[in-house]
């Protein structure tokens, strides 16, 4: 692929200016959770559409310190336990507090939701991001810009 199809990386700074949007966004929590399950954990469209809570939770029904993304959720058999960043893990947090309250909530269901579905699709998650890159003038940005963020700032960390 070449240099001019690939997502672009984005700046702390940017990362900031979404955080800010999607603040003030219909459901600001959730929105916060997907984007730092892009640019933090560095998961997919198809991963964070994926993501179920039992992935999340430790065997005493609180959340861990880990993702452990199964081989169904992710890209062919790229299943993986991934560390959470510490801002994502309290986001998360905040998320799983507020669903666990309501009358079906179950380990098996899906972290994200819309208000009509108990689930969502990765082209709903794409769509969500090619909306918020496009408000914010963000040009060359996508839902793998996140991904593609923390595989740069990982890489750059490790090099060092």
């Amino acid at each position: 692929m070449s240099l001019q199809k690939q997502a672009k990386i984005m700046t702390p700074q940017q990362e900031k200016v979404v955080l800010s949007y999607v603040s003030e966004s219909r459901d600001p929590l959730r929105n916060k959770v997907i984007f730092l399950l892009s640019v933090k954990a560095g998961l997919r469209a198809k991963e964070i559409a994926s993501l179920r809570w039992e992935m999340l939770m430790e065997s005493d029904g609180g959340l861990g310190d880990y993702l452990n993304l199964t081989n169904q959720a992710s890209k062919g058999n790229g299943g993986r336990k991934i560390p959470l960043n510490a801002f994502l893990k309290s986001s998360l947090t905040d998320l799983f507090l507020l669903v666990r309250e309501r009358p079906h909530f179950s380990p098996e269901r899906s972290v994200i939701r819309t208000e009509r579905s108990a689930s969502t699709s990765p082209q709903v998650i794409v769509n969500l991001f090619i909306r918020w890159y496009s408000a914010l003038g963000f040009v060359g940005c996508s839902s793998h810009s996140g991904r593609r963020t923390f595989i740069t700032y990982i890489a750059n960390k490790i090099s060092l």
